[in-house]
């Protein structure tokens, strides 16, 4: 009776909310990263820092706990490995199937940038997906490894918007507008673009998709005749990836920790340590998780079902659809 009393109570706080103290039952965005180590002794440390899912800076916010951006969460990460003297490399671990293009070129300014001050070795282990905007975000890296199955490439951008002018007309409702300029509702779901209209669109598109193949171009120095194979936005498996250059060679993340402490000058028993808001027992290298939540395990940002009102937003993408609406 006592423990179901206990529960009765902090049920209604959390419905109320208002006047009732803060009651959190689960890590969330709130909390501080700490740092855990994997494995080494050294004083010296290389960080994992992993990067998972949708790369957006809209924040998730659950009914029991928040989750931050995934620009906001690796953003922090970054910050905080800077002001440590102690870390000597960063390894990108990214999983991502891409995501905004401003959220994409965030996250490419800010890992080059602390790069570039801090003077510290980045190397990008790509997993599972790192297409578009995912392999963007690994270009800063001094080394770029994937493993033997990792899908990479798609090096160009989407833009995304819905068109629901046959629907209107077949259920009969209209929009009225007033508007400043001619152009002021171009690319709006309830009228057809004019083909003047889809041709700046396509302008917008064409500049964005360049400065990315410039990008990849000016990083990984690609000869004319590859780049115009990779500026196609084919996928494609790491064997190709490294025949055109978009990465530098094939492993897993051990191979990617070798090669890191070598670059960096490292010992073999470098302390290897990762952020984290919660302890985790038995943590290792593959674990992306930096907070408990409640029913599931909670990623830095989700990619799928969960997200598809995301995916559905209108807007410019460096993004592998894979099939999503």
């Amino acid at each position: 009776m006592r423990k179901m009393f206990l529960v009765v109570v902090i049920t209604v706080l959390i419905i109320s909310g208002c006047g009732a103290p803060e009651v959190k039952l689960f890590t969330d965005s709130t909390d501080p990263l700490q740092e855990f180590t994997l494995e080494g002794k050294t004083k010296e440390k290389i960080l994992i820092i992993p990067i998972r899912g949708l790369i957006s800076t809209a924040p998730d916010e659950g009914f029991l706990s928040t989750k931050p951006s995934l620009v906001q969460e690796v953003v922090s990460q970054l910050k905080r490995a800077k002001d440590d003297k102690n870390i000597k490399a960063i390894i990108l671990q990214i999983d991502s199937l891409g995501g905004t293009v401003t959220a994409s070129d965030i996250l490419y300014h800010e890992i080059k940038r602390l790069k570039e001050e801090k003077e510290i070795i980045i190397v990008a282990v790509l997993m599972d997906v790192a297409t578009s905007g995912g392999y963007y975000i690994a270009l800063p890296a001094n080394l770029i490894v994937a493993h033997p199955t990792t899908v990479t490439g798609s090096v160009g951008v989407v833009f995304i918007r819905p068109d629901l002018t046959e629907l209107m007309n077949k259920i009969g409702i209209r929009v009225n507008v007033s508007k400043s300029g001619e152009r002021k509702d171009m690319g709006t779901f309830y009228r057809d673009s004019s083909p003047e209209e889809n041709e700046l669109f396509q302008e917008l598109v064409d500049k964005i998709g360049k400065r990315f193949v410039d990008l990849v171009s000016e990083h990984r120095n690609i000869d004319n005749q590859s780049i115009s194979h990779v500026a196609s936005a084919k996928i494609m498996l790491a064997d190709e990836a490294e025949k055109l250059g978009l990465i530098d060679r094939t492993g897993y993340i051990n191979d990617a920790l070798d090669e890191t402490k070598k670059l960096a000058g490292l010992p073999d028993n470098t302390k290897i340590v990762v952020y984290r808001r919660s302890n985790y027992p038995d943590d290792n290298y593959y674990n992306p998780i930096t907070m408990k939540s409640s029913g599931k395990a909670l990623y830095m940002i989700n990619l799928g079902i969960d997200n598809k009102s995301t995916l559905l937003a209108p807007g410019f993408y460096y993004l592998w659809l894979q099939g999503n609406p």
